[in-house]
């Protein structure tokens, strides 16, 4: 059992759940408020969405009343928590960024970030594959 906790949980199946709808199941289920306590990220191409936990929660127990709770059966939904990683995918990244950039602004502790090992640049996606040394710099 991994002593590091993930705050976010993947929700899959969701295509029968709007995402206001989930969010309101989420507050109801929590007892928390979405955009105070935790922020939803809808992923539609693949039917999933993330919930990010700001308020610290028992990421597990949480999933577990989410399984057992009735309206997520009743929308076919499942809920696990989100593994950590140690790379994250940064979108939408202006074509005239270099990597070095890229490695200054995620090794920053005011982003939130961490010691880098790795930047892969995708300039046809305007994205990239940033990796750090541990896990401590995804957030």
């Amino acid at each position: 059992k991994s002593t590091e906790a993930s705050p976010s949980v993947v929700f899959e199946n969701i295509q029968g759940c709007s995402p206001k709808c989930l969010c309101m199941l989420l507050e109801n289920i929590s007892g928390l408020v979405v955009d105070e306590d935790f922020t939803v990220e809808v992923i539609p191409e693949i039917n999933v969405a993330v919930a990010t936990f700001t308020k610290s929660i028992d990421g597990e127990e949480f999933v577990k009343k989410c399984s057992q709770n009735k309206r997520v059966k009743e929308f076919k939904v499942t809920a696990r928590l989100l593994e950590l990683t140690q790379s994250i995918k940064a979108e939408n990244i202006p074509a005239s960024i270099s990597t070095d950039y890229i490695t200054v602004y995620f090794e920053s502790a005011r982003n939130g970030g961490g010691p880098v090992s790795d930047v892969q640049l995708f300039p046809e996606e305007n994205s990239a594959i940033i990796t750090f040394c541990d896990r401590k710099g995804n957030t």
